[in-house]
This record gives C-alpha cells, sequence and structure tokens, in this order.
C-alpha cells in the first residue's frame, strides 16, 4: 500500500518468477507438502468457526476471516500483529463493499500449538460484529 501505482500490478519481479519456479520443483519433489497446508487451512477454518468467527471453507491454504467493515479490519489485523501474529487485512478496493476481511495462509509447517495459538489470538482481538 506504499506503492499505490504497483498494487494491480501483473508483471512479476525476475526474483519472484525465479521463487516461483523454485517451489514448484519442491512441490513435485515432496508433494506432501501442499496437503498438509491445506489441512492446516482446513483446522484453521474449522476451529475459527467453532470459536464463533465467520471464516471460509478453504479451497487450498488461504482462510478469510469476515470482519465487521474497513475500519475494524484494519484495527482488528493491527492488534493481532501487536499480539504476535501477521495476518492479512483485505478491504475496498481490494475487495468489493462489504467483504473486509483477515486473511490467513496456511504453512504445511505449522504446529498445533501455533494453530491454536493464531485462533486465540484473532478470537481475543476479534472486534464487535465480527462473530457470526
Amino acid at each position: 500500500e506504499t506503492a499505490r501505482t504497483f498494487i494491480f500490478d501483473t508483471g512479476l519481479a525476475p526474483a519472484a518468477a525465479g521463487a516461483a519456479l523454485g517451489a514448484l520443483r519442491l512441490l513435485r519433489a515432496e508433494p506432501h507438502r501442499a496437503e498438509r497446508a491445506r489441512e492446516v487451512a482446513r483446522t484453521l477454518s474449522a476451529r475459527l468457526i467453532a470459536a464463533g468467527l465467520v471464516a471460509s471453507a478453504p479451497d487450498a491454504a488461504v482462510v478469510s476471516v469476515r470482519a465487521p467493515g474497513p475500519e475494524a479490519a484494519v484495527a482488528w489485523a493491527a492488534d493481532c500483529r501487536t499480539a504476535g501474529l501477521a495476518v492479512g487485512c483485505f478491504r475496498p478496493p481490494s475487495v468489493p463493499d462489504g467483504v473486509s476481511r483477515l486473511r490467513l495462509t496456511a504453512r504445511g509447517d505449522l504446529t498445533d500449538r501455533q494453530i491454536a495459538d493464531a485462533v486465540r489470538i484473532i478470537s481475543a482481538t476479534a472486534p464487535a460484529g465480527a462473530a457470526g
């Protein structure tokens, strides 16, 4: 958000293309890594929903958690970061009006303790109106 002219730029930097190629090579050699990331995402989603939040049912490694509005999403993400958890914050114009949310990217190397900590922090910092 500090380089607004590049927010929706589609050209990849050479380093990003090289990193993507390296990731594809790793996935070919170790395909279980992708399934583990999806498993972590499903676990995150289920636990966030059990905590009373509105979370997406992920098809891949990204879990979205609905925020009541753009300002609440920004404050929520900052509160999570202060508590030691980095989360993405998406709000208009990156998403349509009315669908501001936090986005979490699951990783296959997350432990059950780390997943539980993430759910605890997100739940504890949730703004009024975030519950389903």
